[in-house]
């Protein structure tokens, strides 16, 4: 926990910097900073103490991301068992997915799921977005999974068999649980990345952090302050996330 803690306060100083030095150059253009603008973006004093705008987009990026990622780890825990079963048809599939996501953009799939997948199925533009992520993520964790299920050594399997387990009992009681401690810091990473990633649903019109952003710059020309204000916010969601990662990968450590 202190070196959690400590790197906590080094990321706070190194960003305080960064920002400290981009405040100086942005000033060098004669920039009018206009910062006591910005609180009322975030809270609402009107009729009462209520989220603004720019936390209303952090609600809905964070509802997006959590969505996605519980989705994104049972499409990668899928086809990571799919990519080592004994069915070719099944190994296929998965192959298929796989290269099919990972090299392809994200934002045209966003743009396939919702305008050529949603009208068939009648989806809204939430559910588009949540599936496109999910799908994009999936394909990640699939790897990732698989090779934490490959770094178990067959001694493991042989053990399990030898007690008479089946296939699936040995994957659910021996296999799976050691490798998701192998696997737990990159997946955990994989979880900041989606946060990311999300930020390009604003392009189906979907009220996240960074549509709301746009918004506000397109109304006021605030610009340098909405945006300092905008990464200040994915990095208040994304770091704990970074830390926590580092974090676990210390404890989960397998030497």
């Amino acid at each position: 926990m202190k070196e959690w803690f400590k790197n906590y306060i080094w990321f706070i100083i190194y960003s305080g910097a960064v920002v400290g030095a981009v405040t100086f150059s942005v000033g060098n253009l004669d920039y009018d900073w206009q910062w006591g603008s910005i609180p009322s973006y975030l809270v609402s004093v009107q009729n009462g103490l209520k989220p603004g705008p720019l936390l209303r987009g952090v609600y809905i990026t964070v509802q997006i991301s959590l969505v996605s990622i519980v989705f994104a780890f049972l499409f990668g825990l899928v086809s990571a068992l799919l990519r080592m079963s004994n069915s070719f048809v099944a190994r296929l599939i998965s192959y298929g997915y796989v290269e099919s996501i990972r090299n392809t953009p994200l934002i045209v799939q966003i743009f396939f799921m919702y305008f050529a997948v949603a009208p068939i199925f009648d989806i809204s533009a939430f559910a588009s977005a949540v599936t496109a992520l999910s799908l994009f993520e999936g394909a990640y964790l699939s790897e990732i999974i698989r090779a934490g299920i490959l770094s178990i050594r067959k001694g493991q399997w042989e053990a399990a068999w030898s007690l008479g387990l089946g296939r699936v009992q040995t994957y659910r009681y021996v296999i799976l649980p050691l490798a998701m401690r192998r696997v737990l810091p990159p997946l955990t990473g994989q979880g900041v990345s989606l946060i990311k990633d999300s930020a390009l649903v604003s392009t189906i019109s979907i009220y996240d952090l960074t549509m709301v952003g746009q918004s506000i710059v397109s109304d006021t020309f605030l610009s340098f302050e909405v945006w300092f204000t905008v990464a200040a916010l994915y990095l208040m969601m994304t770091v704990p996330l970074s830390l926590l990662s580092g974090h676990v990968e210390k404890r989960f450590a397998v030497h």
